[in-house]
């Protein structure tokens, strides 16, 4: 084995134990051997946005696909960063049909139809992403992940009977795996199996709760004064509900709350009270499902803005949701 391959393996290995800080050693020590190695750029790309940095992520991801223009596994991981948190999603569509292009072998293939498809829905081209899921190869596939991402697929665009088997074999493939058990709880609502999806959602929180959150997640007190910042982002209307209101910020809800019918991933919860003008009594904020949906630190902020709007859109339907910042109705 040769220096640079040396470097790049422990690499990996380092970053499937969380130990980015010595993965990014190794792939910059990979780069000074051979600064011109596509992989290396694709490791350190790999672990800026495992980091949250998804700039940097991108910029890395390119290099790689400058230098080697067969290289797919940096054109799907730069897709992803595209998708989220990015929202890039013409960009994304246009570097996962390069990709597809390229590719021979089926799980390849499925892995980048299941972006495409990811790509096709945020673009609201629901019909178009479901030809793609039933194009997808048959498998089997040695990546028991696929199984997930396929029952996920299918469920997103309505095939429930499709998704039901591939997340149940997810499951038994692995028993830990958060978004499967996530998404079966989704399949389950749809299908009116209020047991099924309460029990569902129960494992996800827990498991939730074990993997913990991500590596740049940052202390409480530093999380509290995003908050704020959020906060004071909203229309005038918006923050008067919150006004004198208590704000808890916790991990993840409480297993009481979601046993109630509250989705375990939910990014924040009012706790309304009936009252003129409207108020809100307490504000439960959950930190390890906004860091989730936000996928970096940059961007926090906005993850919290957007849900405390939409939180208070549901708690207070009466009141607009589409106010100017100067709090004036649009």
């Amino acid at each position: 084995m040769d220096q640079l391959t040396a470097h790049l393996d422990r690499g990996w290995d380092l970053v499937s134990r969380g130990d980015f800080a010595g993965a990014l050693v190794s792939a910059r020590k990979g780069l000074e051997i051979d600064g011109e190695s596509p992989e290396a750029h694709n490791l350190i790309g790999y672990i800026h946005a495992a980091e949250g940095n998804a700039d940097e992520a991108l910029d890395h991801y390119r290099q790689a696909i400058d230098l080697d223009e067969t290289f797919v596994e940096a054109m799907l991981n730069a897709a992803e960063i595209l998708i989220h948190p990015m929202g890039d999603f013409p960009g994304a569509l246009a570097m996962v049909e390069d990709a597809i292009e390229l590719m021979e072998e089926d799980e390849e293939l499925a892995d980048a139809m299941l972006l495409k498809v990811d790509v096709l829905l945020h673009l609201g081209e629901r019909d178009a992403a479901a030809q793609v899921v039933r194009a997808l190869p048959e498998g089997p596939f040695d990546n028991g992940n696929l199984e997930f991402l396929i029952g996920r697929a299918k469920l997103e665009v309505g095939d429930i009977e499709g998704a039901e088997g591939h997340l149940a074999a997810a499951i038994e493939r692995e028993p830990e795996h958060p978004d499967a058990h996530y998404y079966r709880g989704l399949l389950f609502e749809q299908k009116g199996d209020v047991r099924g999806a309460t029990v569902s959602f129960l494992q996800t929180r827990e498991i939730d709760l074990h993997v913990g959150p991500p590596p740049w997640s940052m202390p409480v007190d530093q999380f509290e004064k995003k908050v704020q910042a959020a906060i004071m982002r909203l229309p005038r209307e918006l923050r008067g509900v919150l006004d004198g209101a208590l704000v808890v910020v916790g991990d993840v809800p409480g297993a009481e709350v979601v046993a109630d019918g509250v989705d375990p991933r939910l990014g924040v919860l009012l706790d309304a009270v009936d009252a003129e003008p409207p108020r809100a009594e307490r504000v439960f904020i959950y930190q390890h499902n906004v860091e989730r949906s936000a996928s970096g630190m940059d961007g926090i902020e906005d993850e919290l803005a957007a849900s405390l709007e939409r939180e208070l859109a549901a708690a207070f339907p009466a009141m607009r949701a589409d106010a100017k910042p100067d709090g004036e109705w649009k």
